[in-house]
């Protein structure tokens, strides 16, 4: 599935490897993991790795991004991974290379790149990278892999979402051969300090159900972030969706946060495709879990409604 793309790589001297912005764990782990699997079976070619910096997932190897020229798009290949519209994409000079590339596993909405890999029967993008380093027989480095997992156990949950397939666990175990230190990974991922969980229990008494449904939601105003002496909306509207999931009777949950004009919507759920509503309001992304903006409070209520249907 993926000779086209793995084509180019080989015909390519210089490989500009871009993702989304606000990078996730999927999007970091895809990306560092493809650029090692890369640098491992193809020394002499020029790899690099750009985006925006991240905090959640700094302890990541390989997640300082590299600053480049634009010249140095001349005669590349630009990859984008876990980018399922083009105005997701971290940097948009990927359009000067002179060839592009995309591997992704959101819900389709748009052409934008000259080869295109989009299959949602994976549980990440980087599950994908891993089926390609094994579909392609290439060696692994210990980096690579854990890059790779931490995509994969990130965006399948835990490896507790319905994306979640025996195929998942064939390519977790063929990582975990490389040496991933899944105990040192998970400290990173879930350990937290006391004022952290503190912190996260003042956005759990803000949990509202929506006129009696199974549909439960936070909105955080501006002054709601001001008075927790928050700044990163986009960390609040990501980080706090969660705190929702896994109560017994809700079957969708939402998340709105005021950031300027806008209002950010994270929508989740463990029973319906919501993803049909993320586009509705200018968004998209998986079945179960997606997100949009909307411009007011009312517009935040006038989804809520349109998810309460989806109920009945």
């Amino acid at each position: 599935m993926f000779e086209a793309i793995f084509d180019a790589i080989k015909s390519s001297d210089r490989i500009i490897i871009h993702r989304h912005t606000n990078p996730d764990g999927d999007a970091l782990g895809s990306q560092i993991g493809l650029a090692e699997l890369i640098r491992t079976n193809f020394p002499k070619k020029t790899v690099y790795t750009v985006g925006d910096a991240t905090t959640r997932y700094a302890f990541m190897d390989g997640s300082v991004m590299d600053e480049i020229p634009d010249e140095a798009y001349d005669g590349a290949l630009a990859i984008i991974l876990d980018s399922a519209e083009r105005s997701l994409v971290n940097d948009d000079r990927f359009r000067l290379a002179a060839k592009t590339a995309r591997i992704d596993h959101h819900i389709y909405c748009e052409t934008f790149t000259d080869l295109e890999l989009v299959d949602t029967s994976f549980e990440s993008c980087a599950g994908m990278i891993a089926y390609l380093a094994k579909e392609q027989g290439l060696k692994l480095s210990k980096k690579s892999a854990t890059a790779i997992f931490t995509g994969m156990v990130t965006d399948s949950g835990r490896f507790r979402y319905d994306s979640t397939t025996d195929r998942t666990f064939e390519l977790a175990a063929f990582l975990m051969k490389e040496g991933v230190d899944t105990q040192t990974l998970y400290r990173n991922l879930y350990s937290e300090d006391l004022s952290r969980v503190q912190f996260r229990s003042r956005f759990i008494e803000k949990i509202r159900l929506f006129e009696n449904s199974t549909v439960a939601y936070i909105y955080n105003s501006r002054k709601d972030l001001e008075a927790l002496g928050v700044t990163d909306a986009f960390w609040v509207s990501r980080g706090m969706v969660n705190v929702m999931s896994d109560i017994r009777g809700i079957d969708i949950w939402a998340n709105f946060t005021e950031d300027g004009d806008n209002v950010l919507v994270e929508l989740r759920s463990s029973r319906y495709n919501i993803q049909p509503i993320a586009v509705k309001y200018g968004g998209g992304g998986h079945e179960k879990a997606c997100g949009c903006d909307v411009k007011d409070h009312a517009q935040a209520m006038e989804l809520l409604r349109d998810l309460k249907a989806m109920t009945k």
